[in-house]
């Protein structure tokens, strides 16, 4: 049988505030245990939530950037479940109204070696705060809790079940985490639990329009597990199946030394949390006017920039979709396009995608940290462009300004000079090479004269070695053809 998979995903990004979403609080990561609380947070009797109109602000340049509805009037509820680390014994969230409604997320996705543009629509994305959190270790066989998270602002992102593979799942989060670090309202650090994911899963056959029974896996914070924890779930599910059973709606966690999903707590039903509205919050009232001013202080938006980079730059769609991934090295490919001019723009997008985005790759670090800025590559391309360095040589030269970390403005020139690695480009030395050449290797000349048009790249290889890579190559393929000719 052929099965289908389907994929719906929720995903927790914690807002950048500066305080708790209804108190005054802190929300800064790493302080010890309970030491960024108030009466609110701890639900001390007497003690009231009040909005946090940045935690607001937020989801409304959300809702923007996604294109969906941005509800004038929203409404706070309680959301009721017993658990150690949720001291009101209810959760501030919102059910039947939230703040952002509809809306897409749009992304690459390579299918059969294809660049495909795909979109998900979102359900919903609404406000909540967050709970605080057990600890189960160096407590002499206790738990403690710590509550230093309990009212951290969140807004929840809610999909369609219109995923249907691991990979696009991923490609869905990256997109989602890319736009929401552009915006500047989430953080992003995944291992800090800023982005968390909850992905749910279920299998049907080919062909059926029935969902099948869904699992939800929790709190995934990193792109590779959330990938492996799909791929089992599936697994697990279809294998399930074919052998007589039945897929038990559950919730589960993943475990990435075993790579593999484990049930946290049935559910047969979806659990029943008695929403009602808060009553001591009044509903969330959102003006054309607030929008408006939210609006007009966004910063460019990724789908902007990439029409942008097509029509300034003349890259292709799938050049600037590359470039636009992140703020920051769009950011570093305009500053070096702004240093070494708009015609290089195509090389140095080459350049961002491919040596320096290895390194960065190999380095584990950002284009932001990058030891090599932005006029320093500039530099280093309008060597390549007045014939100083060849392209081969140029990748080496890279290398070295990367070890050196310097500011230098002159780096480039500092390590060719250095190193000897200008190209030759005088006539007479590289005729003295190609002589050399010639005579060294009588039957690739002899090949070549006979028709054999290839055998010219054994000689140019031979000669590149002979002046150890110095060599104008364009200098250098004429020169031989010359005299290969004569």
């Amino acid at each position: 049988m052929q099965w289908e998979v389907v994929i719906g995903m929720e995903t927790h990004a914690q807002l950048t505030t500066e305080s708790k979403i209804f108190s005054g609080s802190p929300t800064r990561f790493g302080a010890e245990p309970n030491t960024q609380t108030s009466p609110v947070d701890l639900a001390l009797p007497g003690s009231l939530p009040v909005m946090n109109r940045g935690a607001v602000e937020r989801a409304i340049q959300f809702g923007l950037a996604i294109d969906a509805h941005i509800a004038p009037h929203s409404v706070f509820a309680r959301k009721n479940y017993f658990y150690p680390d949720l001291p009101k014994g209810y959760q501030i969230s919102q059910m039947e109204l939230p703040v952002v409604q509809g809306g897409k997320v749009s992304f690459a996705l390579e299918v059969d070696g294809k660049t495909e543009i795909r979109s998900i629509q979102l359900t919903r994305a609404h406000l909540e705060e967050d709970a605080g959190k057990s600890l189960h270790e160096d407590y002499q066989g206790m738990t403690g809790i710590d509550l230093n998270r309990a009212g951290t602002p969140l807004l929840e992102i809610v999909t369609e079940p219109d995923m249907r593979s691991a990979a696009e799942a991923v490609a869905y989060a990256k997109a989602l985490h890319s736009l929401v670090t552009w915006l500047g309202i989430c953080d992003g650090n995944m291992q800090e639990g800023s982005f968390r994911c909850d992905a749910n899963v279920s299998v049907r056959p080919v062909g059926q329009k029935e969902y099948g029974t869904r699992c939800e896996i929790k709190n995934l914070n990193s792109f590779r597990f959330l990938e492996d924890a799909i791929n089992y779930e599936v697994r697990r599910q279809i294998e399930l199946i074919e052998d007589g059973g039945r897929v038990v709606q559950a919730t589960r966690l993943y475990d990435p030394d075993k790579r593999e999903t484990r049930e946290m707590r049935s559910k047969e039903d979806a659990q029943d949390y008695r929403y009602f509205p808060d009553p001591d919050l009044p509903p969330l009232v959102i003006s054309e006017a607030w929008i408006a001013r939210v609006k007009a202080a966004m910063p460019e938006l990724p789908a902007a920039m990439r029409d942008r980079f097509v029509q300034d730059y003349a890259l292709s769609e799938y050049d600037a979709a590359i470039l636009t991934q992140s703020k920051a090295m769009a950011a570093y490919f305009e500053a070096t396009v702004a240093a070494a001019g708009k015609a290089q723009a195509k090389p140095i997008a080459n350049w961002l995608m491919g040596d320096v985005a290895s390194t960065l790759n190999r380095e584990g670090t950002e284009i932001d940290t990058a030891p090599v800025k932005p006029a320093q590559l500039a530099q280093l391309l309008q060597r390549i462009t007045d014939g100083t360095i060849s392209n081969k040589i140029a990748k080496e030269v890279f290398a070295g300004m990367w070890e050196a970390k310097s500011d230098s403005a002159t780096l480039a020139d500092d390590i060719i000079e250095a190193k000897g690695l200008k190209q030759i480009s005088d006539s007479g030395a590289l005729e003295a090479i190609v002589d050399q050449v010639l005579a060294a290797n009588e039957k690739s000349v002899a090949e070549y004269r006979a028709g054999k048009e290839q055998a010219i790249n054994a000689l140019m290889g031979q000669a590149m070695k002979a002046s150890r890579g110095k060599a104008n190559p364009a200098q250098l393929t004429e020169l031989l053809k010359k005299k290969l000719a004569g």
